[in-house]
């Protein structure tokens, strides 16, 4: 998927703009922190004597705890992000392309106030 050039570049963020993006992402690590510990037990091994347990139900079983891991590792991932852009805040870097190191873009941090990078470049690595 290919994105358009934004048509003006996009500015620094304000400081009003940055506390309420921080706020965000305390909110968002918070949530993922416990959605991550709800979700410890969905995504461990499938024990296969349950029960006596038929063969579809075991599949049906192996699936979700497969699908639970993926949600996992997504959440892990978004985590380690929300992080990284704590961090950011605290050195007052945020809203900074780790790329090209332009502004990212209040309203590409509004929608995904963890990302690391600008559209553009995420379009060049998308067209990779």
């Amino acid at each position: 998927m290919m994105y358009a050039e934004p048509m003006h570049p996009p500015e620094d963020l304000t400081d009003a703009q940055i506390d309420a993006l921080a706020a965000t992402l305390r909110a968002l690590r918070a949530e993922l922190i416990a959605n991550l510990a709800a979700s410890a037990d969905a995504s461990k091994p499938v024990t296969l004597d349950q029960q006596a347990m038929g063969r579809v139900s075991r599949i049906d079983a192996i699936q979700q705890q497969q699908m639970a891991k993926a949600a996992r590792q997504r959440a892990e991932t978004r985590l380690a992000l929300v992080k990284q852009a704590l961090a950011a805040v605290d050195e007052g870097r945020y809203g900074e392309c780790r790329r090209c190191e332009e502004p990212i873009g209040h309203r590409r941090l509004q929608a995904r106030p963890e990302s690391p990078i600008c559209l553009r470049c995420q379009a060049a690595i998308e067209r990779r």
